[in-house]
């Protein structure tokens, strides 16, 4: 997404837990610990993986990507597709995203990363003069340009 900016990845610490679940210091039961309305959202609102659950080994994993910022109002900590965020950037000024990772099978769940989207990334992302929308298409002016 072209509007996407300040990324975090958790994968340091993915691999921290990790560690400690499979040294015995930490069990299962603690980090298999995802609630009904987090493996609600990996069901309906989920993208499935390749990826393998680092825990069970049976099913593999589902990221859920959750939205965060003041112009969603009531929307906020709602569970969206991936397809629906490079619409939501070209609406909306400025908001969060957090990409939680889920296995069905076993209740595994670890925050992946968390990134910033929206119009305000725009004018950063600005590349020879020529303004590019979310997805990479016509130009932002045009548009401008067409509402005139």
């Amino acid at each position: 997404m072209r509007t996407q900016r300040q990324v975090v990845d958790y994968s340091l610490q993915k691999r921290a837990v990790l560690r400690e679940v499979l040294s015995g210091r930490v069990g299962t039961y603690d980090v298999c610990d995802a609630s009904p309305y987090l493996k609600n959202a990996a069901r309906f609102h989920g993208e499935p993986t390749d990826q393998r659950c680092p825990i069970c080994r049976r099913e593999n994993l589902t990221h859920v990507h959750y939205i965060y910022g003041d112009e969603l109002k009531q929307s906020a900590g709602q569970a969206r597709t991936r397809d629906e965020l490079p619409v939501l950037a070209l609406t909306l000024r400025e908001f969060q995203v957090f990409v939680v990772e889920v296995c069905l099978g076993c209740d595994w769940n670890h925050l992946v990363e968390q990134f910033q989207l929206g119009r305000d990334g725009l004018v950063a992302g600005m590349d020879d003069g020529q303004e590019q929308d979310a997805v990479g298409g016509p130009a932002v002016r045009r548009r401008r340009e067409a509402q005139r």
